[in-house]
């Protein structure tokens, strides 16, 4: 029993964590991606953006490890250079995201009053906004340019429902011993809601961003498969599988290698944000069990 009491709360959550197979899985996994992503292309002695003419439209091989498309690209190149840029993609809209969130919540719990109402009315307004559509409209603006303004614009519509969470507990937190006196003494409202409001939100924020990297991944699958996502000559999951899609009874190594990265990845981030979740409120999976 004393042993038990003297674990901090970290150690807790992690014990809890190590416990869930499929989290753990997940986080195995998710490990294994990216280090093939980002490694996996100095394994093979072809490029993303070279052509071979001598291997068209080739099945998988030793030349060509995941076969070759129609014009002589190497699948496996093309599909890890699209697995690195989904995966950055996430990563950053997920990171912005969750700081828009955290940032406009706690302001907005902790002030209240016409603050509060102002930044809840902007959140309303682009919750009822269809932002896949606004996004494809506004696409000519990073056509030909970088792909950062199309970061942005994801993270522009990815952080109204994790606010209003963090909204609510902010509200409630307010209100305890630790932030009254704080108030009393003279800290600055910066400091309340940075040092003390979003520390002790930040589980609610760890489980939201990690679940933002699987969502953020789909939408860019989504816009990139339709034109609206990553640009040519640049490459993403959702691009290779837009290009693979015809062939994919056909020629299935132009469809089935980068939609089977994206299912693994997805899955793997679920896994992790549901281990998270569990792990940081053991109530919410009993709760969700009965």
């Amino acid at each position: 029993m004393s042993s038990i009491q003297r674990l901090t709360r970290g150690q807790l959550v992690r014990r809890r964590f190590m416990r869930n197979k499929l989290a753990v899985f997940g986080l195995v996994t998710l490990t294994l991606v990216f280090v093939l992503a980002f490694f996996g292309p100095y394994l093979s002695k072809h490029k993303w953006d070279e052509l071979d003419f001598m291997y068209l439209l080739q099945p998988p091989s030793r030349e060509h490890w995941f076969g070759t498309t129609q014009i002589g690209g190497d699948v496996f190149a093309l599909t890890m250079r699209g697995l690195q840029k989904s995966l950055i993609i996430g990563l950053l809209v997920a990171l912005f995201s969750t700081g828009i969130a955290a940032m406009v919540g706690a302001f907005a719990g902790y002030l209240g009053g016409r603050v509060d109402r102002a930044m809840m009315w902007l959140v309303d307004l682009l919750l009822v906004l269809p932002s896949f559509l606004l996004i494809a409209i506004m696409s000519p603006l990073y056509r030909g340019k970088t792909w950062l303004v199309f970061v942005v614009l994801l993270a522009a519509f990815g952080w109204m429902v994790t606010s209003r969470i963090v909204r609510g507990m902010a509200m409630s937190l307010r209100e305890r011993d630790f932030i009254r006196a704080a108030r009393y003494m003279g800290v600055p409202t910066r400091t309340i809601v940075f040092r003390h409001l979003i520390p002790n939100v930040a589980s609610i924020l760890i489980i939201s961003a990690t679940l933002d990297v699987g969502g953020t991944i789909l939408s860019e699958t989504g816009l990139s498969y339709l034109g609206f996502g990553i640009q040519p000559p640049d490459v993403s999951l959702g691009s290779l599988i837009a290009d693979g899609t015809n062939s994919a009874l056909t020629y299935p190594w132009l469809f089935s290698f980068a939609g089977g990265a994206l299912v693994l990845t997805v899955l793997s981030v679920s896994f992790i944000g549901d281990g998270l979740r569990d792990a940081f409120d053991p109530g919410a999976a009993t709760g969700s069990k009965s």
